[in-house]
């Protein structure tokens, strides 16, 4: 789903009001005191106390440098889409979007096997230098002997159709999943997909994994959860036997560390990006592991000197990626905020949160291997 769908959704749900209610604050009794507040409204003016979280729309007062960039520094490899174009006329808009703002190729993770994976490659074969088709893996047959023989086959004949690399494999605390199929009792960690793995890495196939979520969708929904407006519409703190972020982030590792000769790219910087250390000490310890960045953008614009520096010093490990549709707006505000020094603007309808965002002004040195260099060296590797 693209942030603007996942703003639509949260729209849908009605979660807390932006103010504390009118008991909480004795609202009655300050409008009694002020009754000219009252009469200040002009028609067709909301109440404070009845507007909800899910509708604030903050607008920065602050007169500050306003920086457009049409087109990305240098040239991008895009390692994190899906295929959101679904007809011939879009996937040639998308190529032409791509053109404009500068991206030279895009990772399709179709999350898809069988003949939706061949149905999706079809489509896009026209452009082979400018997408990459990567497939999902087949978990149906988990709880049956012929697996994970079963998924190794599917997974050799994707390969062998034009997939160059497996993706988006999730487990969000549940057990893995791959395009709409359901969740397994199987965690990435487990020895019956060990075979899985270790053939992604013979066949050089490089493995898009997303673990756990954000943490606010773990967090008790109450007022001091700093994401309540999305975590409300997509909580998992009510799931019985799910496995929280932290225990997620142990799983990945224990994965990882297993499979040292296949490589991983873990999607959204593995959900860490509240605790960018963290991530930076799994780097440290695991040569194989890659993490994307794709929409998480609004989860950390709003700390920008830190996340700057966390992108200085690993620089080598993170690879641009999307996850948002291909309209030319969206990879604009990407480049905004991986670009300029823009402090405290807002970006609601792309990202659909009410914090303000801030610009990290990478350096070229360190933008050059996030849009390319980087993905390009993990890409090579099937070589």
């Amino acid at each position: 789903m693209n942030r603007r769908s996942f703003l639509n959704a949260a729209a849908a749900a009605g979660v807390a009001a932006v103010v504390p209610s009118a008991s909480t604050l004795g609202y009655a009794s300050q409008m009694a005191a002020h009754p000219q507040a009252t009469d200040a409204k002009t028609p067709g003016e909301k109440s404070p106390a009845t507007i909800l979280l899910k509708d604030y729309r903050p607008k920065s007062l602050h007169k500050v440098p306003v920086t457009e960039i049409t087109k990305a520094k240098f040239p991008i490899i895009d390692m994190h889409s899906h295929p959101y174009a679904e007809t011939p006329e879009q996937i040639a808009e998308w190529v032409r979007n791509m053109d404009e703002v500068g991206v030279q190729k895009t990772v399709i993770l179709t999350m898809r096997t069988g003949a939706e994976f061949d149905e999706i490659f079809r489509k896009y074969a026209k452009y082979p230098e400018r997408f990459e088709m990567w497939c999902g893996l087949q978990f149906t047959d988990y709880d049956k002997p012929r697996f994970p023989a079963s998924a190794v086959k599917e997974l050799e004949r994707c390969h062998a159709t034009g997939a160059v690399g497996v993706g988006e494999i999730h487990d969000k605390g549940k057990g893995l999943a791959s395009g709409e199929q359901k969740t397994v009792g199987l965690h990435p960690d487990d020895d019956r997909v060990a075979p899985v793995f270790e053939k992604c890495a013979e066949l050089r196939m490089p493995l898009s994994l997303h673990v756990a979520d954000p943490i606010w969708m773990y967090q008790p929904m109450d007022e001091t959860n700093d994401g309540l407006m999305n975590a409300y519409e997509w909580r998992l703190d009510n799931q019985p036997d799910i496995v929280k972020l932290p225990g997620m982030i142990d799983i990945l590792e224990r994965t990882v560390q297993k499979h040292r000769h296949t490589t991983f790219v873990a999607c959204h910087f593995a959900n860490l990006d509240y605790d960018l250390t963290r991530l930076g000490e799994l780097f440290e310890r695991n040569p194989n592991l890659y993490a994307d960045i794709s929409a998480r953008y609004a989860e950390t614009a709003p700390i920008p000197r830190f996340a700057a520096k966390f992108y200085a010093k690993h620089a080598d490990r993170l690879v641009y990626g999307t996850d948002m549709g291909f309209d030319k707006p969206m990879y604009h505000t990407t480049f905004r905020i991986l670009e300029t020094l823009d402090e405290h603007f807002y970006e609601i309808e792309q990202f659909g949160y009410h914090w303000s965002l801030s610009g990290f002004g990478l350096p070229d040195s360190v933008l050059k291997r996030l849009y390319h260099d980087n993905a390009a060296r993990l890409l090579m590797r099937r070589a």
